[in-house]
């Protein structure tokens, strides 16, 4: 294949790429061939070459989704832990790094998700997935089956009221908060050596954050 072909043809990620940020900026409708060829300067018949249709594409998205929201966040509710502050801070750390977890992805399925049934319960599966991760930590941390499902209730149902009401905050402030969270969902102090530990994996320019 030639060099100019493949410029003409882009990349499956690049396509990819492009309708995460249509579908953030402008949801699901928006999301579709010409759009997407007229954003990156390439070809509309370049799409063809990477997915069947914008079906095939659909689906491409959501199981990126699943993979980095919900794939990360059960990853990090099983990273070791000596106690469960430690632990939650593992957590906390998806709602502060996008690569982690991309808070506004995750707004965007969930608005998508209103108007498409089949990812509607893909989404109700993914929710479930997470609340039964962040109670299997708090059994492992010695909590009652009925403390940990209610406190994994509480966990996830908070960050999604961060998610939907698209609260855009300080970065300090927010990092600030953690550790009151931390103490909240546990009702645990954490200690001041699992602080510092957080607070030094998050260093933060100060830069609003949107939750």
């Amino acid at each position: 294949m030639d060099t100019s072909s493949r410029r003409q043809r882009g990349s499956k990620d690049i396509w990819l790429n492009a309708a995460y940020e249509l579908l953030i900026s402008e949801g699901i409708d928006a999301v579709k061939v010409m759009p997407l060829a007229k954003r990156l300067n390439l070809t509309r018949t370049g799409f063809y070459w990477f997915f069947e249709d914008i079906t095939e594409l659909h689906s491409a998205m959501v199981r990126r989704w699943e993979s980095q929201n919900t794939g990360n966040l059960v990853d990090r509710c099983k990273a070791d832990a000596s106690n469960i502050c430690e632990a939650l801070f593992n957590v906390m750390d998806c709602w502060l790094d996008p690569a982690l977890f991309d808070a506004q992805l995750d707004l965007a399925i969930r608005n998508w998700a209103r108007v498409d049934d089949n990812l509607q319960l893909r989404l109700s599966d993914a929710d479930s997935q997470r609340i039964e991760a962040v109670a299997d930590m708090f059994t492992r941390h010695a909590f009652s089956k009925e403390q940990a499902d209610v406190r994994s209730l509480t966990v996830i149902y908070t960050q999604i009221g961060y998610i939907s009401m698209q609260v855009t905050e300080n970065g300090l402030d927010r990092l600030a908060r953690v550790q009151h969270y931390v103490e909240l969902f546990a009702s645990v102090r954490p200690t001041a050596a699992d602080v510092e530990k957080f607070l030094n994996r998050h260093q933060c320019s100060g830069k609003p954050l949107l939750a």
